[in-house]
């Protein structure tokens, strides 16, 4: 038998969802048969419904087998997280950071602790104390390219990740970046819609029409700046596709300057010029331990 103590960071996470975290090696209908056999408890009672909502200082009594728990430190996956996190905003749920261009949202195969993510789980351990160990630890909500800039939102708590994600899949999170594209380009925030396709070489294609496969994509463009050879645009996405925007400049014509992969003249920088400099939380619903949120607007200084 196992002892676990719900951390204030848990706190609201079902058990279903803890018991998949704190059993690696089991799989869901392992962790639905242990609940149905009664060897779960929670503060003492035995408990078989999956849904149960857990608070911070709950104690969890498991009757399962070790070979079905993970390690038993998961604090070394993270020890050799590099540098320190930009963070942009940050209150008692969220914060919203600013990823350099290069450093991946999360962690990829083989570089275990080296992402934004992991930085942040880093950085939130040595401010606050987080246990790593826990169930939930701090996450990013969404993602963006590895050689992208700007802004992405973490949250500090499972209740605060579950908003934000709802939200971001609603289109109440507005989000907006800046780009450089080749060539002179105007745009008077026009709407730009199609769909986007996967193509050869871990590429996407944008088309007008529908085609098979096709997923729909759509975003908004207004020049800022016209340049001698080039453009400074600002893209509104409302709709989150793979390399859209990359995606999208390359059929107009004008790449963003550096995205080789899009058609762009390779130059001396190693990364596309393309930051999220910009959210607007925009809630039309209840959002809960967030509605404080709602009408706020962060933006990323671009020097």
């Amino acid at each position: 038998m196992k002892t676990f103590k719900v951390s204030g960071t848990d706190s609201g996470i079902k058990l279903v969802r803890f018991l998949e975290k704190t059993l690696p090696r089991s799989g869901r209908s392992f962790i639905y048969k242990s609940l149905r056999k009664r060897r779960i408890k929670v503060n003492g009672k035995r408990v078989k419904d999956g849904g149960l909502c857990l608070n911070a200082g709950d104690v969890l009594e498991l009757y399962i087998s070790d070979e079905f728990f993970g390690d038993e430190d998961k604090t070394a996956a993270w020890e050799e997280a590099a540098g320190s996190v930009d963070i942009v905003y940050s209150d008692e749920n969220i914060a919203v950071l600013n990823k350099p261009a290069g450093l991946p949202s999360q962690d990829m195969p083989g570089r275990a602790g080296y992402s934004l993510e992991s930085e942040f789980r880093r950085y939130m351990q040595r401010i606050d104390g987080i246990d790593l160990n826990s169930a939930y630890v701090p996450s990013l909500c969404h993602r963006i390219d590895r050689n992208t800039s700007g802004l992405v939102i973490a949250a500090k708590n499972i209740t605060a990740h579950s908003i934000i994600a709802e939200k971001i899949k609603r289109r109440e999170i507005r989000k907006f970046y800046i780009l450089k594209a080749e060539g002179e380009l105007r745009m008077n925030d026009e709407l730009i819609s199609g769909y986007i396709v996967k193509a050869a070489q871990n590429r996407f294609r944008f088309v007008t029409k529908s085609i098979k496969n096709g997923k729909a994509a759509a975003l908004r463009l207004n020049t800022l700046m016209l340049r001698r050879g080039s453009t400074v645009l600002e893209a509104e996405l409302l709709n989150g596709r793979t390399h859209q925007i990359r995606a999208v400049m390359s059929y107009l014509g004008h790449p963003i300057i550096g995205d080789v992969k899009y058609g762009a003249k390779a130059v001396g920088g190693s990364y596309q010029e393309l930051t999220a400099y910009k959210l607007i939380f925009e809630f039309e619903s209840d959002a809960g331990l967030l509605n404080y949120l709602n009408g706020k607007s962060i933006t990323l200084d671009i020097k």
